[in-house]
């Protein structure tokens, strides 16, 4: 299966109300703002977008309205994996009648399963579907890490196209380019790696930091792809304290500190995250000042 997701992906947070409900109107401002600024797609309900809190209708709702809102101007990818297999299959299979473009399946988290079972569990899921499929290795949060042998084997599955990885580990990376088919993509789960995800093959990013800084990483980019490498390493520095900040305070907490801070009222998190203290909200608002952000 040929899919492209582009380059700039923003891993999107949902907006709450003061009551913590979604606040789905804010959610459709917040995507179109993030396509007008240039990113490729969006990623809903996945870990950025609190996904371990939201319910199942409120997922459904929520890719409803996003693809309602920029279905067509960008790609719309939802969160539907889980440690679960069943419940990943009936998930997906609602985000494919709402009219996503992708899905994303993170690996099983707690219940640590071997590489064959995560090899059953993601060709399992993948093959309800017509839908490509984004897989997501963030061992730090599952517990499990998605080996590259393991991704080999899912990328032999025709509508597995990507992999969304946040091992943390560029060697990694390298042999997930040297082993995998040409068109597969692989992006990183990391802001601060996106340019050495893509010196050594990488495709993009599953951004977080795009949330504020859309237009530069698009620019860094742009640059790298083009073959001004000297621009892109300029631009990555310039953006470099902006990815610490984002992840100041964990995420989504940092993120959405900032964006509360610059006029987006995205609200609190749910418990069991809390918001960011003072102190980490004057460092992120300072960091934002300095970079011309606000």
């Amino acid at each position: 299966m040929n899919a492209d997701f582009g380059r700039l992906l923003t891993a999107m947070v949902t907006p709450f109300n003061k009551d913590l409900s979604i606040n789905y109107v804010q959610a459709k401002n917040l995507a179109c703002s993030l396509v007008d600024a240039g990113c490729d797609g969006l990623v809903i309900a996945g870990t950025t977008g609190e996904s371990p809190t939201l319910s199942k209708d409120e997922k459904i709702e929520l890719f409803k309205v996003v693809v309602e809102e920029v279905g067509g101007k960008a790609v719309v990818i939802a969160g539907t994996g889980s440690n679960n297999t069943a419940d990943s299959i009936a998930l997906t299979s609602e985000a494919e009648k709402v009219g996503v473009d992708g899905v994303m399946l993170v690996g099983p988290y707690y219940n640590k399963p071997s590489q064959e079972g995560l090899y059953q569990h993601f060709k399992t899921v993948a093959e309800s579907t017509k839908l490509p499929v984004m897989l997501y290795n963030v061992p730090g949060r599952t517990g499990v890490n998605i080996l590259p042998g393991c991704v080999k084997k899912l990328s032999h599955v025709d509508n597995i196209v990507a992999i969304k990885e946040a091992a943390g580990s560029l060697d990694q990376v390298s042999e997930l380019y040297r082993t995998l088919p040409g068109d597969f993509s692989i992006y990183s789960g990391d802001d601060s790696s996106t340019l050495p995800f893509m010196a050594i093959g990488g495709k993009g990013i599953v951004s977080v930091a795009a949330h504020v800084a859309c237009s530069g990483m698009k620019e860094m980019i742009d640059a790298f792809t083009s073959g001004d490498v000297t621009s892109a390493v300029k631009q990555h520095a310039e953006l470099f304290p902006v990815y610490k900040a984002m992840f100041a305070a964990g995420n989504p907490v940092s993120v959405k500190a900032a964006l509360n801070i610059m006029g987006c009222q995205v609200g609190s998190p749910r418990l069991p995250l809390v918001e960011a203290g003072e102190v980490e909200k004057e460092n992120i608002k300072n960091v934002l000042l300095e970079k011309g952000l606000i």
